[in-house]
This record gives structure tokens, sequence and C-alpha cells, in this order.
């Protein structure tokens, strides 16, 4: 790719933040009412703030990006694969409930109680995610000028209109669902259900590192990762956590659906101001704006699990690709697996328990790869192949360790609170919900091993050789 065609800080930043800033989060945020603002600022500073920071880092500093790059230099290559593996599997958990958000809330142009069936929702996200698998096969110029399109009619309006409507709603003095009071801010710490919510706002601020893998396709990567990643958290943050105050103050949480719930509460706005016909116009942008958020989250992390496929833990089925530079089988193999997810839709007595249990156990999954990558992260900087002319978390080795230290401690309370079911969502038994749960974490993480095994037969036989050499040269130079 010339020079001329990379991409610069602007498309970057819009990449970034059309990929993880969504309006699909909003209603789940929304269901615990003043103390979000609590968990929002946590999240950041635990979670979202450390994450930029070491991707920045990372990115600038070793000339091939991405998780499985990373965890590879710092502590091999069976520890590499199993970081990328957290990263791409868990996004085959979360597609359907990112996908279900888009059929959810194009169920308003046809009947909105159709978002409650399962039946004609799988068929709806099935038919959606392969649709956007084939935008993905034309490459990542096509697939980053669809999300930067996206990003600003389907997102930035949309996010900007319902933080404007809370704004008039609140200087007209309409009635109130919360009120924001120094006692209603702080959670109650001894109720569980507000630490759940903490696992819905780390799942909504993940996905830092993934245009870390397009390195290569960024102008001066040094300069432009670090901008681009602080431009994105600030604007995610701020309209994430406005987004779900709009919600929370107008909709009753015991009313707020978390399929179609961002809809819902633009409803509540617009009729309350005579404005209903704005509706299915709102719809149209909140669909395309899902659409490009999703463009990155599919290509992205099958670009890292390539990475690891030309190292020999996946046969060279996987290794192909198009005229585009895109791994086609690696992508179409992704929507298969996607599409044998969705039916634990049919397993969960309603759509939101599904929604719910598939969210929560993409969250388990990430914040995993999530630990590896703060480890790392304090093992490479001082690593021969370090660059050392990019960027650097500010504070020397205090500085690296302070900010890692609080990424880690962000993802231990994350998976603490993932495995306790939450009590306003009908997700059936909570035996059954942990079964389904613990089973689903057990066998999204069990297949690493038979790769392991693949690839030391593989080596074994002379099939596949590694140039960690002419990698770690590479790197160097």
């Amino acid at each position: 790719m010339s020079k001329l065609t990379k991409l610069n800080t602007l498309a970057l930043t819009l990449l970034i933040t059309g990929s993880i800033d969504s309006v699909r989060n909003l209603p789940v945020s929304a269901l615990f009412g003043s103390s979000l603002v609590f968990f929002f600022i946590f999240a950041a500073i635990m979670f979202l703030i450390p994450t930029a920071l070491v991707s920045a880092e990372l990115a600038s500093n070793i000339s091939e990006g991405g998780i499985y790059q990373w965890c590879r230099l710092a502590f091999g290559e069976k520890m590499g694969f199993l970081a990328v593996w957290l990263q791409w599997i868990n996004n085959m958990v979360w597609f359907p409930t990112f996908v279900l958000f888009i059929a959810g809330t194009a169920t308003y142009l046809i009947n909105p109680a159709l978002s409650q069936n399962k039946y004609f929702m799988i068929a709806m996200v099935l038919s959606i995610f392969w649709g956007l698998t084939l935008v993905n096969l034309k490459g990542i110029r096509v697939s980053a000028a669809f999300t930067s399109f996206c990003a600003i009619a389907g997102l930035i309006i949309p996010m900007a209109l319902i933080i404007v409507l809370l704004i008039v709603w609140l200087a007209l003095g309409n009635p109130l669902q919360i009120h924001l009071t120094s006692s209603t801010i702080l959670p109650n710490f001894h109720h569980m259900d507000n630490w759940i919510a903490l696992s819905a706002i780390m799942l909504s601020f993940a996905g830092m590192e993934l245009a870390t893998v397009h390195v290569k396709d960024v102008n001066e990567p040094q300069k432009t990762f670090p901008k681009a990643l602080a431009f994105s958290s600030i604007i995610i943050l701020i309209t994430m956590m406005l987004g779900s105050l709009a919600i929370a103050f107008v909709v009753p949480a015991n009313q707020i659906n978390l399929v179609n719930g961002t809809i819902q509460s633009f409803s509540y706005f617009l009729s309350a101001y005579h404005l209903s016909w704005l509706t299915p116009v709102l719809t149209g942008m909140l669909l395309i704006g899902a659409l490009g958020g999703s463009i990155s989250w599919i290509v992205s992390p099958a670009k890292g699990i390539a990475q690891a496929a030309r190292h020999g833990f996946l046969p060279s089925f996987f290794q192909q690709e198009n005229k585009h530079g895109v791994s086609q089988n690696l992508l179409i193999t992704q929507a298969i697996i996607v599409s044998l997810i969705c039916l634990v839709i049919l397993l969960m007595p309603s759509v939101n328990g599904s929604y719910w249990l598939l969210s929560t156990l993409s969250t388990q999954l990430y914040m995993l790869m999530y630990v590896m990558m703060f480890i790392s992260a304090i093992f490479l900087r001082n690593k021969s192949h370090y660059l050392n002319q990019g960027f650097s978390i500010p504070g020397k080795k205090v500085g690296l360790w302070t900010v890692c230290a609080l990424g880690l401690v962000g993802c231990a309370v994350t998976l603490f609170v993932g495995f306790i079911p939450p009590s306003n969502i009908n997700i059936g038994s909570k035996l059954n919900y942990i079964i389904i749960f613990c089973a689903g974490m057990a066998g999204l993480i069990l297949p690493v091993f038979g790769f392991y095994i693949y690839k030391d037969r593989t080596t074994t036989k002379g099939i596949v050789i590694v140039a960690d050499e002419a990698i770690l040269q590479q790197t160097a130079e």
C-alpha cells in the first residue's frame, strides 16, 4: 500500500471510534441508573485509558502490530496464539449480540414485537453477518472507507442528537426516571447487580488494540496511532456516558429492551416532541452506524489469527488470501462458527437473556486476553527488538507498571463479577445459566491445546518452518 493511500489520523480515529463507540451498548449501561456514572469513570480509569496507552506504546514501537505479535515476542509463540485465540473466539461469541442489535433495530421498521421472536432474530442475524463478511472480503481500504462513512452518518450524528434531545428534555423540566445525587451516583457496593454493570461497560470499552493489526496500512504509525487512540478515547467516554444517561433519564429501567432499547429511547423523545415521523429516519441511521461498527470486528481479529496461521498453528488452507490481501477462507470459516453460536439463542428463555449470556461470555474471554496484553507490555519494553522511537507511557518504569496494574485490577474485577448472573434479566434458573456459561468458557478455550498439538506435529515433520530470526530482524529494522 503506497504512502498516499495509507490511513491518516482522521481515518484511523474514525475506524477505532466506529468500531468501539456504539449506541448498541447504551441500553445495557442505562439499566443501572444513576450509578452508571461511577462505573463509566471507574471503567475509564481502570481499563479504557490503560488499554489505549498500552496499545499506543506497543503499536508505535513494534513494527508488526497486534496481540499475537506482542505476546509472541514477550512469552513465545504458544502464548501468542492463546492471546490471539482469545481475541478471535470472543468475537465469535460477541458477533451474535452485535447483530442482534442491528436486527432488533431493523424490526422497528417492520414490527417491534419481532425483536422477541427467536427464530426471526436468528434469520436476521445470519443474513446480516454473512453480508458484512462479503464486504470485508473487498479489503481494508474498502472496509475503512465504509466504516468512516457509517461512523459519521450512523454514530456521531445519532449520538449527538440523543444528547441534544436529553438537554432539551432537562431544560423543559420533563419528568426523570433517575436523579443524580451524591447518594445515587455511588453504587450500593453490597448489591452485586450494581457490580454486574461493570461487565457490560468494560465490554463496551474493549477493542482499542484491534486497529493495531493494520500498522502497515497506517501513515507514520509512531505518530498516528497515539493521536488516534487519544482522540478515540475521549470521544468514546463522553458520548457513551451521556448517551446512556439519556436513556436512563427517560425510559423506566423495567421497560428497557437490551436489543432495541436505543431506538426505543429515541421514540420516547420524538413522541414527546411530536416528531415521531423522524423515527424511521433515525432507525435507518442507527442501522448504518451498526453496520459500519462491525466491519473492524470482523476483519481485525481474523487478521490477527492469520498471523498465527503463518507460523504453523493453522493449516495452510486458512492462510490463503484473495487479491485484496484478505484471508478469505478464515473469514468464511468465522461466519460459519458465528452461525452455529447463534443457536444459543434457542437455549435461553428470552432474547434479553441470550443477549446477556453471550455478552458476558465474550467479556470474560476478552478480559483474559487483556491480562496477557498488560503483562506483555511490562516484559516487552526492555526487549532488544523494541524500537524505542515511538510513543512511551510517561513515567518510565513506574508509569508503565502503574498503568498496567490499573488495567490488571480492572480485568480481575470484571472476571469475578462476570460469573454472577443478573437478577433483573430473565435468564431462567441460575444453575442452568452457570452450567451453560462454564461449558461455554471451557468449550471455547480447550481447542487451543488441539492447535498446539497440530503445531508441534507439523513442525516436527518439517512441514512448517517458522522464520523467527527473519521476523525479529524485520522488527528491529
